[in-house]
């Protein structure tokens, strides 16, 4: 087989076209191209009326390696890359029968979903800790703090079976380095779930939440029957660590219950969110490093108007989908502003798991049409920023960010007043720097509601002034790449301030804690991910790093 990249034609082309321009970039005859499979779609509307679609195609020809010769110096001709999954090893029948503990895995979102996948399927038969309920009850729970403004602190859109990212876009992309292919694995893993088959071709793949939860179901059952074990509501309160020095090695967990769980290696697959395990972790020693994260708004735009400036007059067309958008300005104050989790036709959410505090994020269904796009508007912060002891010398405590984001979203609880409102205010507004008092065109789609008020009002602002000042520049400078982005009524929600995790527990190349062997930090709260198709790769590459350590001793 050999691969065709950069392979374009226009928006509009028939179906039946495809073949011919396989034929002609190859130079061969019709007869001589066996068979075809696309691998992937992309497009380029860098020109809004002359969009093409990229294809990049999978051939077998007649006389392969003379076709592949005389493309030996083309970049785009090149033989196919086996992108099948290749495991690091299988546990035989009886790996288990001298009462070896089994791996733990902590935490079920995608990271541990596909760690625990991983491990069952090399016949590790892991026990998965979960401190949240199941995804059909959880949903329940979290519409309740939608509709009701009734939050459960441990049934949450952060906490529960298929992580944050169950409630949300649903983007099944990423930007990591992937020679092994991984991201392929995931993508498969997902179709064999219920996914549609298309997101194994197009360039960027979406689920959204409703088909989310019953793949995440179907995976869970997957793991089951293979051996794995699912503890739902089993929040880890503490970790046993025998030995000192280097010699430090972990030797179970205990469970909220009293519980404790015997293992030798555990999975630390746990959220961004899950602080008051991260505050036990840093009490017991493990080592850990505070790291850059961002806080900013939710923006929302008419879809419609994000489609026309991206898309010109091909907006609307099926196969475009609804439009998204990357932006990013540097602020003269030398902060960097950027869009962040961008959700075309999706919704803002409520997304706090603590009492008392706001905090958005985005989500969007699979068809994506709802009214509005939104975008995380945000600000980089470093941890200098954010240290508690603006005095001290050295590394900053790494739980100072944890105090830094409550302190902001503790302030946007007041600044909606109260019952889980979200404050908002209009960009014109928000540019002008004055209390918006009515909404105009565009309808914020927060729930449990928004209240309007001033973000930037000076000594109660909902960010430091900094962030207020940056963003307030960054919003006209967008208008220049997306026309329309600061128009006067188009709203932004209050707070997005876990974007990322503020610390990273810190791991070797062997994929172990720095200070404890046997703890393998995963996943987007271990600070080595950044969404669901990243923190899943990281969850098959810790995985793997486990398995090989029980398998070879």
């Amino acid at each position: 087989m050999l691969r065709i990249t950069e392979l374009r034609l226009p928006l509009d082309h028939p179906e039946q076209a495809l073949r011919p321009a396989i034929v002609a970039r190859l130079g061969v005859a019709d007869a001589d191209l066996i068979n075809f499979t696309l691998f992937k779609r992309s497009y380029d509307a860098r020109k809004k009326t002359a969009i093409v679609l990229i294809y990049t195609v999978d051939c077998e020809v007649r006389d392969e390696a003379a076709v592949l010769a005389r493309f030996a110096g083309d970049p785009h001709v090149k033989p196919s890359p086996d992108t099948r999954y290749q495991f690091v090893g299988h546990a035989p029948a009886d790996f288990f029968a001298q009462q070896a503990p089994r791996p733990v895995v902590v935490g079920f979102g995608p990271c541990g979903i596909f760690a625990a996948l991983i491990l069952a399927q090399m016949g590790l038969r892991p026990i998965v800790l979960e401190r949240g309920k199941e995804v059909r009850e959880r949903t329940k729970d979290t519409w309740n703090l939608w509709r009701q403004g009734v939050l459960d602190p441990e049934s949450n859109v952060q906490f529960g079976e298929g992580g944050a990212g169950t409630f949300s876009d649903g983007k099944l992309w990423s930007q990591i380095s992937d020679p092994r292919h991984l991201t392929r694995k995931v993508l498969t893993e997902f179709v064999k779930a219920g996914a549609p088959d298309e997101i194994l071709v197009v360039s960027k793949p979406h689920i959204g939440t409703f088909r989310l939860v019953s793949m995440v179901e179907k995976m869970r059952a997957d793991i089951q029957a293979l051996g794995g074990e699912i503890r739902f509501e089993q929040r880890v309160t503490d970790v046993l660590i025998e030995g000192s020095g280097e010699g430090r090695h972990i030797r179970g967990v205990t469970l909220v219950s009293g519980e404790q769980l015997r293992t030798d290696h555990v999975v630390l697959a746990l959220g961004h969110s899950a602080r008051d395990t991260f505050t036990m972790l840093h009490e017991r020693g493990v080592y850990m490093e505070a790291k850059p994260f961002s806080m900013g708004f939710r923006i929302e735009h008419p879809q419609s108007l994000i489609d026309k400036a991206r898309f010109g007059p091909n907006a609307g067309n099926p196969i475009l989908g609804a439009a998204d958008y990357k932006l990013v300005h540097h602020a003269r104050n030398g902060r960097s502003v950027y869009s962040f989790c961008m959700c075309p036709g999706g919704t803002v959410v409520a997304a706090t798991s603590e009492p008392n505090r706001v905090v958005t994020n985005g989500m969007s269904q699979y068809s994506r049409n709802e009214r509005n796009a939104n975008a995380g508007i945000v600000v980089g912060l470093a941890p200098q920023d954010y240290a508690q002891d603006k005095n001290a010398t050295g590394p900053v405590n790494p739980l100072d960010g944890l105090a830094f984001q409550r302190q902001w979203e503790s302030r946007a609880f007041d600044l909606g007043g109260g019952g889980y409102q979200a404050p908002g205010q209009l960009v014109g507004d928000f540019i002008k720097g004055q209390t918006s008092r009515a909404l105009g065109g565009v309808m914020p789609s927060y729930k449990p509601g928004v209240h309007l008020t001033d973000l930037g009002q000076p000594g109660h602002s909902s960010l430091p002034d900094y962030a207020i000042e940056a963003i307030r520049e960054a919003l006209p400078a967008f208008e220049r790449q997306i026309k329309g982005f600061s128009m006067p009524d188009a709203v932004l929600t209050g707070v997005e301030t876990r974007t990322s995790s503020p610390l990273r527990i810190t791991r070797g190349r062997d994929y172990q804690s720095l200070n404890v062997k046997g703890l393998y930090p995963a996943g987007e709260g271990a600070g080595y991910a950044g969404g669901i198709m990243s923190a899943s790769v990281d969850g098959i590459e810790v995985a793997e790093a486990l398995g090989r350590a029980m398998l070879t001793g």
